[in-house]
């Protein structure tokens, strides 16, 4: 402690000699940007700040923030690894970083006219015509084609390091398809809620007028008013799916993948549930060889047919355009420079790392004699030296004997290969093992074009290496993310994503994507399922506990009827079938993150972790019947949150049929099961229990249960929300708010056989309906669930 009761974290703060650092200047001072946040951190003790770190860290937890994990047999989700403190930038720095980028865009947005126009810079030897033709990313369909807009980039992001004399040079551009823009706001979110008191009062630049400005630059672009934006992604087994669904949910865009599309008369279209819809701009976050497989990639999975066709008649807007992933190849560092010089008439004010391309003599010549300290990797490569460690490397190993191998494959492959300076990151403070830790770090920064121009995000995010190793930054690696904060000159004004006068338009209805339809009617499956599952499960376990070691023909009727679904409670307390339901939901539901609350989500994710973790570690009986009870009322607080707050949209409807269908289905088996006239003694009070009617029965009938008022209160009592009867009335009520319900007055095959399912229940006694009739019920019930994937869900 310090004599003013300040915690000296500073004191084991060490920068290595000459590599620029963040936090520190050369002579040991603290950066003018960095000095109040400082003081603030060192008035916090370690309890106080790993309390702190904890709120931040349950807050992307709670909102579901995730990245997939490559190379995992099964591309898992891991925590999103926020290094919580923040890395700091003033004013001028920004200013300064933002005026390069903004040249640099200008320049990249010129290349790619020329690339896929006129060619001007390959036919007059500015850039090797072999880096263009024989590049994977330069799309031959496209050339000719001039984006509707008359721009061919949109939304930008670059990397960038900070040299030994304190400037910025680009690592990388980013220009394909560039991700991380969605999880600089959940970074902001989380260390807003670590530093709240600071964040507050320290005139830091906000970022939701950025993302506003874009947004109505892409308004700007449909070609009329009723026109609609998406967001075109590759699903979600992209590592940044969460992110798609993110900026999705924030700006207000449909998120839509390949399959939602189709392509008619030249127009893209996305399949609805009320029948095509016409779609005027796609954010693209797919790479684009895979955005069309007649033109482009044959092989691709994940892209529309037609797409390109489309572009080229003019009736789409693709941000960015396709074709753009060349100019983030890495051998075109190499002639940035002397390009921007011949077609801006000015040096680049931002330099990038020094880049020499094998292809030429001179450029080989001195790659083999510096092969001792420069990167070798390859030329078409569109990572960062430092990311690709598997075909890049530093050329120190290049000694010796093995010099002459490296120089005879310079001759031999030279074309292939680039060398690049091997940079020295700079470091920003990152608080490892109780102490402020010096880290290397790469700045991503974002551009986006709006009405004004380009405009720089006044933020971003910083990437952390897990230690010295700079090859170690990426996540894929174990590194980490921080927020970027800009510190003002004057107090920061509140931004929100609303401007202008409060007028506004409500969505219009019918635009709920058949995929998301479909996704959301088996999450309400899903969910219904596994409760089912899960109150059968405890009336066994309830009557194992009562009858011990006595032989109880009912536990071996509800034996036989778990089985049916996969299910043997007796050899596991709670099948994992049920685990695997609720996978199941929790899986639909991610494929709609963009329509799901966060509320919703983490209630649903925890409900699947729980199931998990209650597995292996029961005794059957009571102990089980309780662990069972608990599931079931975390289901209520998750089905509670949708029917209290999901907005009564479609995409609610879709999911209320499918727990409707779910749950009519399961009654019509339990009563088949336990209202036989064959059943053992106890299955009537089995199905009372399972259908958690038990309190409804004793208030409704004045006696003992019996096979006429189980039937008459499980099948027939619109009043109760278990009966047949009333989800029938639920199917036929949503159905027939449905799109395309009624055609010239005429109902449709499905609302024609809702209501006669309906009506045919409705009016039997409880005396008509046997074994044979609940059997039937199901056929019809199943031919409903058909009926709506012919019409809804294709």
């Amino acid at each position: 402690m310090t004599g003013d009761g300040e915690q000296d974290w500073s004191g084991g703060y060490a920068p290595q000699p000459g590599v620029p650092d963040e936090l520190m200047t050369a002579d040991g001072s603290i950066r003018p940007a960095w000095s109040e946040f400082h003081a603030h951190l060192s008035r916090l003790d370690r309890d106080e700040l790993s309390r702190r770190f904890a709120l931040g860290d349950q807050y992307l937890r709670d909102a579901g923030v995730f990245f997939r994990q490559y190379g995992d047999p099964d591309a898992t989700e891991r925590a999103w690894p926020l290094s919580h403190i923040p890395m700091i930038l003033g004013r001028q720095d920004h200013g300064a970083i933002e005026e390069g980028l903004v040249q640099r865009a200008e320049l990249l947005e010129r290349v790619m006219a020329d690339l896929y126009g006129a060619g001007s810079l390959v036919r007059n030897g500015q850039l090797p015509a072999r880096l263009v033709a024989q590049n994977p990313e330069w799309l031959r369909p496209l050339v000719g084609l001039t984006p509707r807009g008359g721009h061919f980039l949109h939304f930008l992001a670059f990397e960038l390091g900070r040299s030994p004399d304190g400037t910025w040079f680009v690592l990388g551009d980013r220009t394909q398809a560039p991700s991380g823009a969605g999880f600089a706001v959940e970074n902001r979110l989380a260390t807003s809620r670590v530093f709240p008191d600071f964040y507050a009062r320290g005139d830091i630049h906000r970022l939701a007028g950025f993302f506003r400005r874009f947004r109505d630059g892409l308004n700007d672009l449909k070609g009329a008013e009723a026109e609609r934006i998406g967001i075109l992604s590759p699903g979600p087994l992209n590592d940044t799916y969460f992110e798609h669904a993110y900026i999705a949910r924030y700006l207000g865009f449909m998120l839509l993948e390949g399959e939602d599309l189709i392509v008619r008369d030249g127009r893209v279209m996305v399949r609805t549930v009320a029948g095509p819809q016409p779609v005027d701009v796609l954010w693209r976050r797919l790479d684009s060889r895979f955005a069309d497989p007649l033109e482009l990639d044959q092989a691709s999975a994940i892209g529309t047919p037609g797409m390109v066709g489309a572009i080229r008649s003019g009736n789409l807007t693709m941000v960015n355009a396709l074709g753009s992933g060349v100019l983030e190849t890495r051998a075109f560092l190499a002639f940035l420079p002397r390009i921007c010089r011949a077609l801006l008439g000015e040096p680049l004010k931002m330099p990038n790392i020094a880049t020499w391309w094998c292809g030429q003599t001179a450029e080989r010549d001195y790659t083999k004699a510096n092969a001792h300290r420069v990167m070798i990797g390859p030329a078409m490569s569109q990572r960062l030296p430092f990311e690709d460690e598997e075909t890049t490397a530093l050329g120190a190993w290049a000694r010796d004997s093995a010099r002459q191998a490296v120089d005879d494959w310079l001759d031999r492959e030279g074309a292939h290969v680039v060398g690049q300076e091997a940079v020295t990151l700079s470091t920003t403070p990152a608080f490892v093992d109780g102490r402020l830790r010096p880290r290397p770090m790469t700045l991503r920064v974002f551009l986006a074009r709006g009405a004004e121009g380009w405009r720089m995000m006044p933020g971003g995010y910083a990437r952390i290496g897990l230690g010295d190793d700079p090859t170690a930054i990426g996540m894929q690696a174990g590194g980490s993310v921080a927020d970027v904060w800009v510190r003002a000159d004057e107090s920061v004004s509140p931004e929100s994503m609303i401007a202008g006068p409060a007028t506004f338009t409500r969505a219009r209805r019918g635009v709920l994507p058949s995929r998301a339809a479909d996704n959301l009617y088996w999450l309400g499956r899903y969910v219904d399922r596994a409760e089912s599952a899960i109150r059968m499960l405890r009336c066994y376990h309830l009557r194992l506990a009562e009858s011990g070691e006595r032989p109880a023909p009912i536990l071996d009727r509800i034996a036989v009827y778990l089985a049916q679904y996969g299910l043997d409670p007796r050899t596991e307390p709670i099948p994992a079938g049920v685990c695997a339901t609720l996978d199941a939901a929790q899986a639909s539901a991610g494929k709609v993150r963009d329509r799901f609350s966060v509320d919703g989500w983490t209630a649903l994710t925890g409900l699947a972790r729980a199931a998990r973790d209650s597995t292996d570690r029961l005794a059957p009986g009571d102990e089980t019947a309780r662990t069972l009870g608990e599931l079931l009322r975390q289901i209520a607080g998750f089905t509670g949150l949708v029917q209290d707050n999901m907005f009564r949209f479609t995409g609610w409807r879709f999911l209320t049929i499918g727990r409707a269908l779910e749950r009519a289905d399961r009654m019509a088996a339990v009563l088949a099961d336990f209202a036989d006239p064959g059943a053992p003694a106890g299955s009537l009070d089995v199905a009372v229990e399972a259908a958690d009617s038990v309190m409804s029965h004793r208030r409704r009938y004045a006696v003992e249960t019996n096979r006429a008022t189980v039937v008459d209160l499980l099948a027939l009592d619109t009043l109760n929300p278990r009966a047949i009867l009333h989800q029938l009335g639920r199917i036929r009520e949503q159905v027939g708010c449905l799109p395309g319900a009624e055609v010239e007055g005429q109902m449709s095959d499905l609302s024609r056989a809702v209501l006669r399912a309906h009506t045919g229940l409705a009016v039997r006694m409880p005396a008509d309906i046997d074994t044979p009739v609940l059997t039937d019920l199901r056929r019809e019930i199943a031919g409903l669930s058909e009926l709506l994937g012919r019409d809804y869900l294709r």
